[in-house]
């Protein structure tokens, strides 16, 4: 069994997405970031934390990617022009999307108040706005990354998650109603429920 660390309400969500969707089971310790039940596991502080035999495995991406890889699903296989395809999505999202949300998320309240530039989040909208017409151009299926469901797909919801509730507009009629078909997904559903 996995043990997840980390609260719903973050990127721990993609882990648990994950989770669901490969029928893997876990437990979840509830450690907020920042925590000293987190900094247990991992130095900086930063949720979600996966502990798989023993070892702690850190960062949302790099978790979603080793269970992918270790079940098999949830990927193209390694070596292939999908799966780079599926790899270039997802850092273009890690790097275009996330990155953005991240940086807003830390002026608004995670730096230190004397560390905050309220004002940047203007720029950081622009920014995420020409990101979306950038990530609507590669959905050119389905799913993002083609015609099955992947780690990159959570990934993005994530994010078009998290956009709209951080206030960043998603002005892109192809991704809300993808995002829409990615929240109707039965293991999103029960990952949003343990969030209430």
């Amino acid at each position: 069994m996995y043990k997840v660390i980390g609260k719903p309400m973050t990127r721990t969500f993609r882990v648990l997405w994950a989770l669901e969707e490969l029928e893997q089971p876990y437990e979840l310790e509830d450690a907020a970031p920042q925590s000293a039940e987190i900094r247990a596991y991992n130095p900086s502080g930063k949720v979600p934390a996966l502990v798989v035999d023993g070892t702690t495995v850190t960062d949302s991406v790099a978790i979603i990617t080793y269970l992918a890889d270790k079940h098999g699903a949830l990927t193209a296989p390694a070596g292939t022009l999908a799966r780079a395809r599926q790899d270039s999505i997802t850092n273009m999202l890690n790097d275009e999307m996330d990155a953005l949300l991240w940086m807003a998320a830390r002026h608004s309240f995670a730096l230190p108040e004397e560390q905050r530039v309220p004002a940047i989040k203007d720029s950081l909208r622009w920014e995420f706005a020409r990101s979306v017409s950038r990530v609507e151009a590669r959905l050119t299926d389905e799913f993002i990354a083609g015609d099955r469901f992947s780690i990159a797909d959570i990934l993005l919801t994530h994010c078009l998650n998290w956009a709209r509730g951080a206030k960043f507009e998603v002005e892109s009629d192809a991704l809300l109603a993808y995002g829409k078909r990615m929240r109707a997904r039965e293991a999103f559903q029960r990952v949003a429920a343990l969030s209430k």
